[in-house]
């Protein structure tokens, strides 16, 4: 049997770059499509190191989870990288005063170490199979530019993907929601009449509608026009088990919850309390694959489906080891701007033209994560790299 890999020495390469036609809107939240805007955007990749050489990495790791990694670091030099459920718990109880998005990226790097061990893509580690990820298309915000400004906007954009071989499309609309919610039912209503018979329809205020009566408004909306799912509605941000039961008792339209909730214990205690119907989770913010795995199991166990929060090739090898979820997040996309990510994979791409003509996406099938890093793209806008720990 060979040796366990132990972990070393941790390290951030930090890099920035700019996206072209990318802006904010209102209140520099959310990006939005701005003909010649440059978004300049920072970020890190996380690569933690083993004894056998074997290098756990992810590229996208943002400045509040790198500073709780500073923390956890020097816990984690000399233990077993495969040794992921105890390394989990600890880390859990470690980050009980953070946010608790740095131990998600450190845990997503061990499952890439154990593929890279076993030789094994993380699918086939989790027990699951390569099988086609049906997408949805998942829109920037509204913006006043020209781009996705009016109801008709959207409409072409969904005619656009379902021609692409979509069969989903999700909104995301304006931040004027707050101050106009008659906008978001237009928007709502005149997509469901053109396109409800042809695409799954699903939209996400993003918590920015100001109040339960609006959101209501909104909800009753999407009962008319027939959508699959509405998530994230009002300005509780997304929190309040009582809210949104009291909105799951008024609206048919089932909701999609606990994005902004954090961990297995939080998501079980808002299905208990009925406050969603589909389950939302992020690797990268749940916990890791680890965190993601447990709470799709206990979805599954109480008859629930589980919605993977945002792209990226670990989320495809989660969604490809479950049964209980529907559609893979493809986004944000646009039908003026060609990327808006980093290009720090090679030959994998999260952009608009990333489906197969049915409207699918694959997990990638090397070893661990199973994407190449695009080193030469790294290099070119680095702006330094770190030793956290060693």
């Amino acid at each position: 049997m060979k040796d366990s890999p132990i972990i070393t020495k941790i390290e951030a390469i930090h890099y920035s770059h700019s996206l072209t036609d990318l802006g904010r809107d209102y209140n520099t939240f959310n990006m939005v499509y701005e003909p010649g805007g440059n978004a300049k955007q920072s970020s890190s990749l996380l690569r933690i190191h083993t004894d056998l050489g074997l290098i756990g990495e992810y590229p996208d790791v943002n400045s509040i989870a790198l500073a709780e990694i500073k923390i956890l670091a020097p816990y984690l030099i000399g233990k077993d990288s495969l040794a992921r459920e105890s390394i989990y718990n600890d880390l859990k109880r470690g980050s009980r005063h953070l946010a608790m998005l740095g131990m998600g990226v450190i845990d997503i790097c061990l499952w890439d170490i154990a593929g890279k061990f076993y030789e094994e893509p993380l699918f086939r580690l989790l027990g699951g199979e390569l099988k086609p990820l049906k997408a949805y298309a998942s829109t920037l915000h509204g913006d006043e530019n020209g781009g996705l400004t009016t109801p008709e906007d959207f409409e072409n954009f969904a005619q656009e993907c379902l021609h692409m071989g979509y069969k989903a499309f999700k909104v995301h609309g304006w931040g004027e929601a707050r101050t106009n919610i008659e906008r978001e039912i237009e928007n709502v209503l005149n997509l469901g009449n053109k396109l409800g018979s042809k695409l799954d329809l699903l939209i996400d205020p993003a918590c920015e509608i100001k109040n339960f009566g609006d959101a209501l408004k909104l909800g009753k909306a999407c009962d008319e026009a027939g959508f699959f799912w509405w998530e994230d509605p009002f300005q509780d941000n997304g929190v309040s088990q009582f809210a949104h039961r009291k909105l799951r008792q008024l609206v048919k339209t089932p909701l999609l919850q606990t994005e902004h909730i954090r961990l297995l214990e939080q998501h079980v205690d808002f299905i208990i309390a009925d406050g969603t119907d589909y389950v939302r989770c992020g690797a990268h913010e749940d916990g890791g694959v680890t965190g993601a795995m447990k709470i799709a199991h206990a979805s599954e166990g109480f008859g629930l489906d589980m919605e993977l929060h945002g792209p990226g090739p670990v989320h495809r090898h989660v969604m490809s080891s479950i049964r209980n979820t529907n559609f893979y997040e493809l986004g944000l996309v646009h039908p003026n701007v060609v990327s808006t990510k980093a290009p720090v994979y090679l030959n994998y791409s999260d952009d608009l033209d990333a489906i197969d003509k049915e409207g699918n996406v694959y997990a990638p099938q090397g070893h661990g994560i199973g994407v190449d890093l695009n080193w030469e793209w790294i290099n070119t806008h680095k702006t330094e790299t770190e030793t956290i720990t060693n």
